[in-house]
């Protein structure tokens, strides 16, 4: 950017310095060629002197910008992060009694279940030994009946 602007600068210098030179050239009045110099260095130094303006112009402005954007950066610095011990184990210690809390609920519900279950399959237990019982017995009576014809009939 400065370099575009340096040239620019000493482009329009030199237009200018052309005008003087031209302007001067032109002068009806007979000028010497010592005035005619002496206005063709007074123009060349009056164009250093708005080079070196314009220079000096676009450098302030350079570190005027470079100083903002370093207090951007020193200004913006990292967040920081703190971490309390304490609340750090409170919130620890709060997420453990819900886990165990929940798992107690779910130990609650699968024993209930697991009684359940175990209830149903006493009664089936039950109702099955005593239809077996039942039928053993009238078996059992049978057998025994035929057992009593038998030594009737000896």
């Amino acid at each position: 950017m400065i370099s575009s602007v340096s040239s620019s600068l000493l482009h329009r210098a030199a237009v200018v310095v052309l005008v003087f030179g031209a302007l001067a050239a032109c002068q009806k009045n007979d000028a010497s060629a010592g005035q005619v110099a002496g206005k063709l260095n007074d123009a060349a130094q009056l164009a250093g002197q708005k080079l070196d303006q314009a220079a000096s112009y676009v450098g302030q402005q350079v570190d005027a910008t470079k100083d903002a954007a370093q207090q951007n950066l020193d200004s913006a610095s990292a967040p920081s992060l703190k971490i309390d011990p304490a609340a750090l184990a409170s919130s620890a210690q709060a997420n453990l009694q819900n886990a165990a809390s929940a798992a107690n609920a779910q130990l609650g519900k699968a024993a209930s279940i697991t009684g359940q279950g175990l209830e149903t399959a006493g009664r089936k237990l039950q109702a099955w030994s005593a239809q077996n019982a039942g039928a053993s017995a009238s078996s059992t009576a049978s057998t025994d009946s035929a057992d009593a014809q038998k030594q009737m009939d000896k």
